[in-house]
């Protein structure tokens, strides 16, 4: 009886235990949060070491009881990947009772040492960084911008991209950064055209303004940045111009930013080309006060792939976005489902374990938006109809996803194609 009884007050939980910083809390703090909570980077207040963390203690308790901290929003189970930062229960309810306690430091016998990072940069010194000649000047009020800034580069021979990031200048207006690759000179003909006397053009009708030859891939807010998997990368061609799209969303008074992009070079030629897929479906047409408006888009894979990472995104109104594949023996994979969504942050998923595509393959992907006065991230009171746009106050139905073609460039020398041609279908309502 005396075990069975020391059994379960050993299992019990200690209500009387106050966790202190040096205890458990640095730990996660470290592990969970000063990656982007540090000096640099893209939030908005450090939490490197005691004093800073004390200063936010409720803060953090309040944005991480209710999961809006880590900004992870694919729900678990559904797809498999990489760098997931999710907070377990215990992890929450630690940072809550710590903050309840007034966040004491506790005694350590051992200074508590915070990470060191070797660089502003994620993953370390670029290879090369670029941004646009000059600073951007961004007036107070008006619609969002999409500057595109042309940056020609002069090397002789191709360059395997394993990786990007990106640096705002000016966290308050950038919402996300694309950079697009221009073989010829569109880009350059357009910014030449431009009136404004700014760097760069603005094209506010979607895209770059003209059909790229490529991509690099894109960056928002809580994206972090990670080398490709061993043997793949992006093609950057001899010449080839890269155009640096910039989001601006104003913030009230006038702003200036000047934007970087980092690239890191693989060491040598690949054996497999990545390529960015975008699956996109630009019928919506969202009723004033409809609250759960649901969009499908469903297309056959004509080729033998392999899929590395994915991101969805949309805006204001967008609820949730599920995506899965059907092979042709009719099983299903899961790719992604995020269930709460969340405009401020837009992730690339990674796979754990690449997820291989065989040609034929029907890729599904259904999104659910709420245009009810309900909504509290509704930008109109009351709701106004709403179709596909670059505004914020636009929709957008679209499913980046990071590829490969079974062929090897050795096999294929020249840049792939986008994957698949989509089918569009309006998911019926409820009893229709």
């Amino acid at each position: 009886m005396l075990a069975f009884l020391s059994s379960i007050l050993a299992c019990a939980p200690d209500r009387g235990h106050v966790p202190s910083y040096v205890d458990g809390v640095a730990k996660v703090l470290n592990e969970r949060c000063v990656n982007c909570h540090r000096p640099g980077q893209v939030a908005p207040f450090s939490l490197l070491g005691y004093e800073n963390a004390k200063k936010y203690a409720k803060t953090v308790a309040a944005a991480t009881s209710g999961r809006q901290m880590p900004p992870w929003r694919a729900v678990s189970g559904y797809g498999e990947f990489l760098d997931e930062n999710r907070l377990s229960t215990e992890e929450i309810a630690l940072l809550k009772k710590w903050s309840d306690a007034g966040a004491p430091r506790g005694v350590s016998k051992t200074p508590i040492a915070a990470p060191k990072f070797s660089s502003e940069w994620t993953l370390g010194k670029p290879d090369l960084i670029v941004s646009p000649a000059r600073a951007y000047s961004l007036p107070a009020e008006g619609a969002d911008e999409y500057r595109n800034f042309v940056i020609k580069t002069d090397y002789n021979d191709t360059k395997w991209i394993r990786a990007i990031d990106v640096r705002p200048g000016n966290n308050k207006v950038v919402h996300h950064v694309i950079a697009y690759l221009d073989r010829g000179t569109a880009a350059a003909r357009m910014a030449a055209k431009s009136t404004d006397g700014k760097e760069g053009y603005l094209n506010q009708g979607g895209g770059a303004g003209f059909l790229p030859s490529g991509s690099l891939g894109g960056w928002a807010p809580g994206v972090r940045a990670r080398f490709s998997p061993e043997g793949t990368a992006f093609r950057l061609e001899p010449g080839e111009t890269i155009v640096l799209q910039v989001h601006y969303h104003k913030s009230g008074k006038p702003e200036v930013d000047l934007t970087k992009l980092a690239l890191y070079f693989a060491s040598q030629t690949p054996t497999h080309e990545l390529n960015l897929d975008w699956a996109l479906n630009t019928r919506l047409n969202i009723t004033p006060g409809e609250k759960a408006y649901t969009l499908r888009l469903e297309r056959v894979i004509p080729a033998n792939a392999t899929l590395y990472g994915t991101m969805p995104h949309m805006h204001l109104l967008g609820r949730s976005m599920k995506s899965w594949f059907e092979f042709k023996d009719g099983t299903k994979k899961p790719l992604i489902h995020i269930d709460d969504w969340d405009f401020n942050w837009q992730l690339i998923y990674w796979m754990k374990t690449p997820i291989h595509i065989p040609a034929g393959t029907r890729h599904i992907i259904e999104a659910t938006y709420d245009n009810s006065e309900s909504n509290p991230r509704n930008p109109s009171h009351p709701p106004k109809r709403v179709t596909w746009g670059e505004q914020t106050t636009d929709e957008m139905f679209l499913l980046l996803s990071v590829y490969a073609l079974d062929r090897t460039i050795q096999d294929e020398p020249n840049r792939s194609f986008m994957l698949g041609v989509p089918t569009f279908r309006r998911q019926p309502r409820a009893g229709s």
